[in-house]
C-alpha cells in the first residue's frame, strides 16, 4: 500500500460517515463490546482446503434452513469463498481455542497439521472433535460494504451433543476469547 493510500485509509477511519455521523473506528470500538460465538468456516477450492474464523454467524430461517456469515473483502479466503459451492461451519467450544487461534493466522498454517481434520465425501474439510457442525450449499452472496454476506442452505447437521453440551461455547469479546459463565 502506498503512503497516499495509507493516509487515505487512516483518514477514512477517523472521518465521520456522511450518513451516520460516526467513524469506522467508533463503530468498531462499539462492536468490540458485543460478544459473538466463534465459528470456523471450511471449504475446498478444488486444489486445497480453505478455512477462516467467523464471528458473524447467524441462523436465518428454519424453513428452509438458512444460515449466514460475513467474510471481509480483504480476507485471504475471499476468492475461494466467492467461488465455493458449499461450506462447513463448525461451532467451536472452549476446548477448541487452539483452532480459533490457528484459523486466525496465515492461510498456509491453518491446515498444516493433517491430524486436526478430514474431508467429507463432498470434499469440504471437517475439523475433529467439533461436536456440532453444519454443511451448507452457497445459496446467495451479497456484497455489503467492505464484506460479503454469505447465505447458505443447510444440507446436513452433525450434532453429537445429545442435547447436553460437552463444552462451553467459545466466545469472542473485546478482542479476546472467553467462555460464558452461568447466572
Amino acid at each position: 500500500m502506498s503512503e497516499v493510500e495509507q493516509a487515505e485509509s487512516a483518514a477514512s477511519t477517523q472521518r465521520p460517515d456522511e450518513a451516520g455521523g460516526i467513524t469506522a473506528a467508533q463503530f468498531r470500538g462499539a462492536m468490540r463490546h458485543y460478544p459473538a460465538g466463534v465459528t470456523i468456516v471450511t471449504l475446498n477450492n478444488g486444489e486445497r482446503p480453505v478455512g477462516f474464523t467467523a464471528t458473524s454467524f447467524a441462523s436465518l430461517s428454519a424453513e428452509p434452513p438458512l444460515i449466514s456469515f460475513n467474510i471481509a473483502e480483504t480476507s485471504s479466503s475471499i476468492e475461494a469463498m466467492l467461488a465455493a459451492e458449499s461450506v462447513v461451519v463448525h461451532f467451536l467450544g472452549d476446548h477448541q481455542l487452539h483452532l480459533a487461534q490457528r484459523f486466525s493466522r496465515a492461510a498456509e498454517e491453518r491446515f498444516a497439521d493433517d491430524s486436526l481434520w478430514t474431508s467429507l465425501d463432498s470434499g469440504e474439510p471437517v475439523l475433529h472433535d467439533t461436536p456440532i457442525w453444519v454443511r451448507a450449499t452457497v445459496h446467495q452472496l451479497i456484497p455489503i460494504g467492505d464484506h460479503t454476506l454469505v447465505i447458505g442452505l443447510v444440507t446436513r447437521v452433525h450434532d453429537t451433543t445429545d442435547d447436553e453440551p460437552i463444552a462451553a461455547p467459545l466466545l469472542y469479546y473485546n478482542g479476546s476469547y472467553h467462555r460464558p459463565r452461568g447466572l
